[in-house]
Formats: C-alpha cells, sequence, structure tokens
C-alpha cells in the first residue's frame, strides 16, 4: 500500500515539473541539531534563520503527527544567453544564479501546493505543511536524508543528475511512506570550494561562518566592513564561487523551466542607473526576482562598491551626487569610500575636506577621516 501511495506521488511530481523527489522520515534531525548548535555558539549565524533548534530540526514541532518529510529539487540554469558586456563607461553588476528568473520561493511554492493538493485529495484526513528556504525545518537537512544528494564542503547539496544548480523545498506530512536511501558523501578528499572561498567563510568542510559569506554580505543593509568590499567584487547579490569552481557541477547548465530563465538586463545590469532608482523602478524591474527582498538599499550600496573595484572614473559624478545628496548615511558613506578608490587626488581630498563640513552622521564621517587620513599616507600628488 505505502510503495503504491509512493508511486504515485512520485509519477504526479514528474507531471508537475518536479525534478527531483524523495522521501524521509520525519525522526529528529539529531546530526543537524548538533551541527547548527556548533553555529550558534560559534556565532556564525547570519541571523535570518527561522525558528529555535528544537523547531529546525524536529519536523512534530511543526506538525503534530509528522510521519513522512517529502523533499523536492528544481535544476535551474547556471549559464546566461546573450548576456551583456561589462565594459568602460557600461560597468555591469551580477545577481547570483540563485537569483535568475522568478523567485524561486514562489515557483517550488506552486509545486509543493499541486503536491499537497494531490495528496490530500486522496487521502482528507491526512495534513500536510510545505516550505522553501524560509520554514523552520533545514532544507538541506531534509534532501540530504531524503536521497536527493549529498551536503558538500560548500554547504550546497550536491545532487548527481544537477550538481548543487537546485533549488529545494519540503512537505511535513502525517502521511507514512517508504523511506529512500541517503546518497553517501562524495566530496571526498576535493577542497577547492574551501580553498576559494574569497572570504574563508567555509571554515571546514560543511560548516560555513555566514557572518563572512559574501552571500549574506550582500544582503546587509549597514556599512560593509572594509576588509570586504573589494572581495565583493562585481556582486550585487549571493555568490557563486563556491559552486563555480565544484567538479561536480562543470557542464551542468539545466534549462527545464522557462519562469527560471534570466533576463540579462535584470540580472546582469548596468551599475550606475542603480544608484538613483526610485523605489517603484526597483519594484518594477527587479521585485520579481528573489534577489530583491531586501529592497533596493543593498544593491545600490554594492553597485557603488562594484564601481569602484572597477576604478571606473566615468561615474566619479554620479558617486560624488550620492556622497552630497544621498539622504540614506551607508550610501553617502559608501560613496566616501568609491571617490577615494576611483580617484585618490589632491582635488579629491579637498573635496572630502569641504563635504566634512556639513556631514553630521558618524559613519559617513568615520569614512571621511579614513579616506583622508589614505591620500595623506599617499604622499606626492595626493597631499
Amino acid at each position: 500500500m505505502n510503495a503504491d501511495i509512493k508511486n504515485k506521488i512520485i509519477k504526479y511530481s514528474k507531471e508537475i515539473g518536479i525534478d527531483k523527489i524523495g522521501f524521509a522520515s520525519a525522526d529528529p534531525f539529531v546530526t543537524m541539531k548538533e551541527r547548527l548548535r556548533v553555529q550558534q555558539e560559534n556565532g556564525f549565524q547570519s541571523g535570518f534563520e527561522k525558528g529555535t533548534l528544537e523547531e529546525r530540526t524536529k519536523p512534530d514541532l511543526l506538525l503534530p503527527q509528522a510521519k513522512t518529510v517529502i523533499s523536492i529539487a528544481l535544476a535551474y540554469p547556471s549559464k546566461m544567453k546573450n548576456a551583456p558586456r561589462s565594459v568602460k563607461g557600461d560597468r555591469r553588476g551580477i545577481f547570483c544564479r540563485a537569483s535568475w528568473g522568478e523567485d524561486y520561493h514562489h515557483v517550488l511554492r506552486r509545486k509543493l501546493n499541486l503536491l499537497e493538493e494531490f495528496i490530500t485529495n486522496m487521502y482528507p484526513e491526512e495534513r500536510c505543511r510545505s516550505m522553501v528556504d524560509t520554514g523552520e525545518l533545514s532544507d538541506r537537512a531534509a534532501a540530504e536524508r531524503a536521497g536527493i544528494g549529498w551536503s558538500g564542503k560548500n554547504c550546497a547539496v550536491i545532487t548527481p543528475e544537477f550538481g548543487s544548480y537546485v533549488y529545494l523545498g519540503e512537505m511535513i506530512t502525517t502521511l507514512s511512506m517508504e523511506e529512500d536511501t541517503p546518497i553517501e558523501d562524495q566530496c571526498g578528499t576535493c577542497n577547492k570550494c574551501v580553498d576559494a572561498c574569497p572570504t574563508g567563510a567555509l571554515v571546514q568542510g560543511g560548516q560555513l561562518d555566514a557572518t563572512k559569506c559574501i552571500a549574506f554580505l550582500t544582503q546587509t543593509k549597514t556599512m560593509l566592513p572594509e576588509r570586504y568590499r573589494k572581495k565583493l567584487g562585481n556582486r550585487l547579490y549571493g555568490c557563486d564561487t563556491c559552486q563555480t569552481v565544484c567538479p561536480e557541477n562543470k557542464g551542468i547548465d539545466e534549462h527545464r523551466h522557462p519562469e527560471m530563465e534570466p533576463d540579462p538586463e535584470i540580472v546582469k545590469p548596468s551599475l550606475e542607473p542603480l544608484l538613483t532608482i526610485s523605489n517603484k523602478e526597483f519594484k518594477n524591474k527587479y521585485g520579481k526576482i528573489s534577489g530583491s527582498w531586501r529592497g533596493k538599499k543593498p544593491i545600490q550600496r554594492n553597485a557603488l562598491i562594484a564601481l569602484a573595484v572597477f576604478k571606473e572614473e566615468t561615474s566619479l559624478p554620479s558617486i560624488i551626487k550620492v556622497m552630497n545628496e544621498d539622504p540614506r548615511p551607508v550610501m553617502r558613506g559608501t560613496a566616501v569610500w568609491a571617490l577615494k578608490e576611483i580617484a585618490p587626488t589632491a582635488e579629491t581630498k579637498h573635496l572630502l575636506q569641504s563635504f566634512k563640513t556639513k556631514e553630521e552622521a558618524p559613519e559617513v564621517l568615520e569614512e571621511v577621516e579614513k579616506a583622508l587620513a589614505d591620500l595623506s599616507s599617499q604622499g606626492g600628488m595626493y597631499v
């Protein structure tokens, strides 16, 4: 009977475009709980996590009498067609691959809703609870136990078919079903992701210091610590480094879902126009992608940093305008840093000295003082 139910669910999942599905017991996730406890004790959490340690590792706290966790995976593209080039005068930023196309939370939620409806139509007495990324339960732990893939050293679930380029979601249900067998770890001695991490956020295989992770840093709304700024490069949201270096992702590029296809002008946008984009314009252009969830402020701050990394001199008038006119201290302070990075000249020093007399925000004044000190220490033409 259980096998028959499971086969029906698997068959239906294929019909609605779920690329991979797995079934796991709803027993407590003991190993994940210990991993999360260590992460918490070491101060490695991002602050975006939802729920207590108990809620994140005990499915029956989220759905009483839970018997099974159904994990699903949808493969997303890793390559973009007709990507615009980033050239002098039109420098481009980039959104990570997980933010290409329609917000994956909506895409997976629709699939899970259909799956939930299918199950409850067959078994009205059974209950289900679905979640995608923002729920309490760990997507990674559920997918690992359900045989979707193994948990890589880059803290992503790696599937044999699609590498780690998959979105994950899960459903807790009171319906009892046969469990799938987890896939053994296949990372072996490979350490490429750990070695390539720009900030050393992968402190060991499978352990992430989220506070150092560029994917997290691009989403913060405060002044970005100076030690991380140049490491951002032209990233506006997220980071793909630990995925692009993974041998398991070599040659993987799935285009299975039209709604996940990237619009090149949205996911690789011109940087300078972002500095002055209005809330309405931002929502209209970027509102459908997951990278917009924190609003325009982090994206704009990151655009300033990217222009500075590019040393884009043509953007100086726009950066100076932000420094003088933007009402947000984080933007003014970042503009001060960007100005100094692009144009370490005597003229910049005079501009900053004049600007300093009218600025009141402590965090901005701190950036001005640091910039002036840097310019003075360089000597010669800069003093």
